[in-house]
C-alpha cells in the first residue's frame, strides 16, 4: 500500500520526501521494523520512539511517522502530524482495510465488571451459533481458539492486526474490554463500535490518569465513538456518560428505573436468579456466578445481545453455561471448608467479593490479599479497612510487589484494617499466608483469595515469577495431609 494511502486520513503538519513509496509492513518497535517498513514513532512513558529513528533506519524502514521535528538521513520520508498513537490507530486502520466494519463490535469499559461480562457475550453468541471473537485481561479469543495477551486491550497496530486475523477466520461478532487506557492513549481509536457498554466507575488506576474527572472522562470517550450504548444507571456516575455519551443510550439496573431491569432477585451459595424486563421481552435468568455485582453483569450483557436481535432463549442458554477463570472461582479441596479465588484487586470488587461470601457463608470469612506495588498507593488503606469490615479475619500478603518493599505495601494496608479493630495477621510471602489460612481453617469457613484471580505469576522487582493460586492450594494440601 502506498504511504500517501496510508495517512489520507490524517491531519498533516508537513511531510518531506517521496509519498508514493510502498509500505510493506508497519512497526512502532524499531526492533520489529525492516525493508518496507513505516516506523510510527510513540513518545512511551519509557521510551520514546523518536530515538530510535538510527535503528528504524539502518533496518531499512524508508518512512517516519513523527509528532515532533527529527532529524532524518537522506532518502528517508518523514511524516509528522500532532499525536502519533491518534495516528498509528488509524494507519492501522486504514492498513489492514477497516476490519472492524466487518463484524459486530461490542466494548465493554468500567471499573470492575468487563472480564466478566464480555465472557457473558461470548457465551451468549457461541449459543446462538456465531463464531466470536474476545479480547481482554485473560486471554484472547478466535471461536475456541486461544491467544496470549499482555494487557487488557492491545496497542492499537496489534489490535487492527487481530481484528484482521479475525475476519480472515470469519467471525460473526467481537466482544472486547475496553480499559481507560486503551481509551486515552488511542488503542481503540478508528474501531468501529456497534455497541459501547459502561458497567460502573470506582476508585482505580489513579497512578496513570492522577484525578478521578480525568479517569471519568476517558471512560465516557467509548459514547462518543459507539452507535448505541448500554450505561449501568445505578452506577454513581451513570448519569454522566448517559449525559456526555453521542449515540443511543439504553440504560440497566436494578435500584433504578431502567430500559433493562432485574427484579426478584434470588441470591444462591453458588449462583444467582432473577426476572428480567426489557423492551423486547421478558423472562427469568439463572447464572452460575453468585452475587449481585453477577446480575449487573448479566444485565450488560443481555442489554449487549438483545440489540444484536438475539433471542431470550439463546440469552438464557448463554448465561446459564458461562464460567469465568479467576472470577469467584472455587477450588476444588476435598476439605470442610471452601476456597474461593476472585481477581478483587480494586477497593470496589474487595468489598462486591467479601459482601458476596459474608451474605451466605455459614462460618467465617478469611480474607487474603495485598496490593500491587508501582500503583495507586491511597487505596491500601481503604482495601485494608474494607477487608477488616467485612472479613472475619484477614491475612495482608504481597500481590505483585514490583519494584517496592512488600514490607512497606503492606504497612499501608495496615493503617486501614487498624480502624476496624479487626484480627489480622501479615505474612510477606504470599504462599506461606495461603497455607496460614488453610491451617486455620474450621469447617464451613470460607477463605477469599483476592488479587491474583486469573493470573499465574507474581511481579518482583524485574522478574515474573510463576504462581498459579489453584496449585499453590493443590501443593499446600499435600503438604498438610502429608504432615496430618
Amino acid at each position: 500500500m502506498k504511504l500517501k494511502d496510508l495517512i489520507k486520513n490524517l491531519e498533516i503538519l508537513d511531510v518531506t520526501g517521496d509519498l508514493d513509496l510502498e509500505i510493506d509492513s508497519i512497526a512502532y518497535d524499531s526492533r520489529k521494523t525492516k525493508n518496507g517498513s513505516l516506523f510510527v514513532c510513540i513518545e512511551g512513558f519509557k521510551a520514546d520512539g523518536h530515538k530510535f529513528i538510527p535503528q528504524a533506519v539502518e533496518n531499512g524502514t524508508k518512512a517516519l511517522l513523527v509528532q515532533r521535528e527529527v532529524e532524518a538521513p537522506e532518502g528517508i520520508t518523514v511524516v509528522r502530524v500532532k499525536d502519533t498513537r491518534y495516528a498509528l490507530a488509524s494507519v492501522a486502520d486504514v492498513f489492514y482495510n477497516h476490519p472492524s466494519s466487518k463484524f459486530k463490535l461490542v466494548g465493554v469499559t468500567g471499573t470492575k465488571g468487563k472480564t466478566t461480562t464480555t465472557y457473558m457475550i461470548k457465551s451468549i453468541l457461541d449459543v446462538y451459533g456465531h463464531k466470536t471473537g474476545l479480547i481482554g485481561t485473560i486471554c484472547n479469543k478466535i471461536g475456541d481458539e486461544v491467544l496470549p495477551t499482555d494487557r487488557t486491550t492491545p496497542e492499537s497496530l496489534d489490535l487492527q492486526e487481530l481484528f484482521g486475523e479475525m475476519v480472515e477466520k470469519k467471525v460473526d461478532g467481537v466482544v472486547m474490554e475496553v480499559s481507560s487506557h486503551a481509551l486515552e492513549l488511542h488503542r481503540v481509536s478508528c474501531s468501529e463500535f456497534d455497541i459501547g457498554v459502561f458497567t460502573n466507575l470506582s476508585r482505580d488506576h489513579l497512578d496513570f490518569h492522577k484525578t478521578f474527572e480525568n479517569y471519568l472522562a476517558a471512560k465516557i470517550k467509548l459514547f462518543k465513538m459507539c452507535k448505541k450504548g448500554l450505561v449501568n444507571i445505578d452506577s454513581e456516575y451513570g448519569r454522566q456518560v448517559v449525559e456526555n455519551a453521542e449515540c443511543e443510550v439504553y440504560t440497566f439496573g436494578i435500584d433504578n428505573d431502567a430500559d433493562i431491569k432485574a427484579t426478584d432477585i434470588v441470591k444462591k451459595q453458588d449462583s444467582v436468579e432473577f426476572k428480567v424486563h426489557t423492551p423486547w421481552f421478558n423472562g427469568e435468568i439463572h447464572v452460575n456466578i453468585p452475587g449481585k455485582f453477577s446480575v449487573y453483569n448479566a444485565l450488560a450483557a443481555i442489554g449487549s445481545c438483545a440489540l444484536m436481535g438475539i433471542p431470550l432463549e439463546y440469552i438464557k442458554e448463554g448465561l446459564k453455561n458461562v464460567t469465568v477463570p479467576g472470577r469467584a472461582e472455587v477450588v476444588p479441596t476435598g476439605t470442610d471448608y471452601t476456597i474461593i479465588i476472585d481477581y478483587a484487586h480494586s477497593p470496589d470488587s474487595l468489598e462486591n467479593i467479601l459482601t458476596t461470601v459474608k451474605g451466605y457463608a455459614p462460618a467465617r470469612v478469611i480474607s487474603v490479599f495485598g496490593c500491587g506495588g508501582d500503583r495507586d498507593k491511597t487505596k491500601r488503606p481503604i482495601m485494608g479497612e474494607i477487608s477488616g469490615k467485612y472479613a472475619d479475619f484477614t491475612v495482608i500478603t504481597s500481590d505483585n510487589p514490583r519494584t517496592e518493599d512488600p514490607s512497606a505495601i503492606i504497612r499501608d494496608i495496615e493503617e486501614g484494617i487498624k480502624k476496624t479493630n479487626a484480627a489480622y495477621i501479615t505474612i510477606v510471602d504470599r504462599r506461606e499466608a495461603i497455607k496460614y489460612a488453610m491451617q486455620i481453617a474450621k469447617p464451613k469457613d470460607i477463605i477469599v483469595l483476592a488479587g491474583k484471580g486469573h493470573e499465574t505469576y507474581i511481579m518482583l522487582n524485574d522478574k515474573t515469577i510463576h504462581f498459579d493460586e489453584r496449585e499453590v492450594v493443590r501443593e499446600i494440601l499435600a503438604e498438610m495431609n502429608l504432615n496430618a
